[in-house]
């Protein structure tokens, strides 16, 4: 390694993390809630069986699932303004990737939910609690519990997936970094250094999401 590329290196690595932490995560973070908020919804709808909604939910998941994440942030970027609906880059790449994510996500928390034992309701029934209740205060909190390894999945995929959000000129870690390559031309360099710095977040959240599940598990929980 010349003196010239550890000096680029030893420049970008600031620059390259100060981005990571003022955009990327914070992309990273509205997105997953975007996406649990939707994954929880839809996965309620299908669970409770209601008709047309379920419906709406299976092909909202079908057509999510069968389509490039790259193509539906082409399709909501550049694609709409043809319409006459113009989203900034940030906001566009949340909306994106939580819509995305949340179809994945839907389907780890309805299987979270019909995991949970039927005579659970029944009894949440026999005590006089409503449906809402039922829900709220035995099923769910047993359903997070199960879908928590697989939630903390999606946002570590979540996490790395930002880096497409510079295809729409959102300026991301990723996205600093092709700016940055496009003076100095250090490309093996440069996009080794940013793969670091996302294998470091990853990390951290794979860390946490350890400590997570052996917390849910002192708890009696599903979770191993």
């Amino acid at each position: 390694m010349n003196d010239r590329l550890i000096r680029i290196l030893l420049d970008s690595f600031p620059k390259l993390l100060e981005y990571g932490v003022r955009v990327t995560i914070p992309l990273t973070i509205l997105s997953f809630l975007l996406a649990l908020l939707i994954s929880v919804l839809v996965a309620l709808i299908q669970y409770a069986q209601v008709p047309v909604l379920r419906q709406i939910c299976r092909f909202y998941i079908w057509i999510i699932r069968g389509t490039p994440l790259l193509v539906q942030l082409y399709l909501v970027f550049f694609g709409l303004p043809s319409v006459g609906i113009l989203l900034e880059a940030y906001p566009a790449a949340v909306l994106v990737f939580g819509f995305n994510e949340g179809a994945y996500m839907a389907e780890t928390m309805r299987g979270a939910l019909e995991s949970v034992p039927k005579g659970q309701v029944e009894a949440g029934y026999c005590v006089q609690l409503s449906y809402l209740q039922i829900m709220r205060h035995v099923v769910l909190p047993q359903a997070f519990r199960i879908a928590f390894p697989g939630l903390s999945n999606s946002l570590i995929s979540m996490l790395k997936g930002t880096s497409m959000a510079a295809t729409i000129t959102v300026m991301e870690m990723f996205r600093q970094a092709q700016v940055i390559n496009g003076r100095v031309y250090e490309s093996l360099g440069l996009y080794s250094e940013v793969a670091l710095i996302y294998l470091a977040f990853c990390t951290i959240l794979t860390f946490l999401q350890h400590q997570g599940e052996k917390k849910l598990a002192s708890y009696g929980g599903a979770v191993k």
